[in-house]
């Protein structure tokens, strides 16, 4: 399977870790889901490109945790092929890794895929703009995908 270029707001199958889960020593996600590219870097001095991701689920946000979400308005959701559930962008919890990396996933509708395709760039850069916030805040947290606990 050819893989598409990992470029900022593309939104692929992943098997993402979750932080909790990765701080009990876990290794493997226990779902694959959608994830949104927000960040991919070449690696000084090699031809590795690194990806940071950040999960979507169905889960709302708490309340009293509501700045580290962020609801795809439902328009985009479609546009992506995503099912007609709502959805919300986890915004503190990233995996990064070197693309493509162990953890992409084929789409349970598409097995010939492993991308949904772009956020658009207006929305993609709401996102951006609430990552920059909760880093400000302190609050990101970063699990690496590349080896095991």
């Amino acid at each position: 399977m050819k893989f598409p270029e990992p470029a900022p707001g593309l939104v692929i199958r992943y098997s993402f870790l979750w932080k909790e889960d990765y701080d009990k020593g876990k290794y493997e996600a226990s779902k694959d889901r959608p994830c949104a590219v927000v960040l991919a870097a070449k690696v000084k001095d090699t031809t590795a490109i690194q990806v940071v991701v950040v999960p979507i689920t169905h889960s709302q946000p708490d309340q009293a945790d509501r700045s580290a979400s962020l609801e795809i308005p439902a328009a985009i959701a479609k546009s992506l092929g995503l099912d007609g559930g709502r959805h919300w962008l986890r915004l503190t919890q990233l995996n990064r890794f070197i693309w493509p990396g162990y953890d992409l996933r084929v789409r349970p509708d598409d097995p010939g895929r492993v991308d949904y395709g772009f956020i658009p760039e207006a929305f993609f850069n709401q996102i951006k703009a609430a990552i920059i916030a909760e880093n400000n805040r302190r609050r990101l947290s970063f699990t690496p995908r590349d080896e095991q606990p």
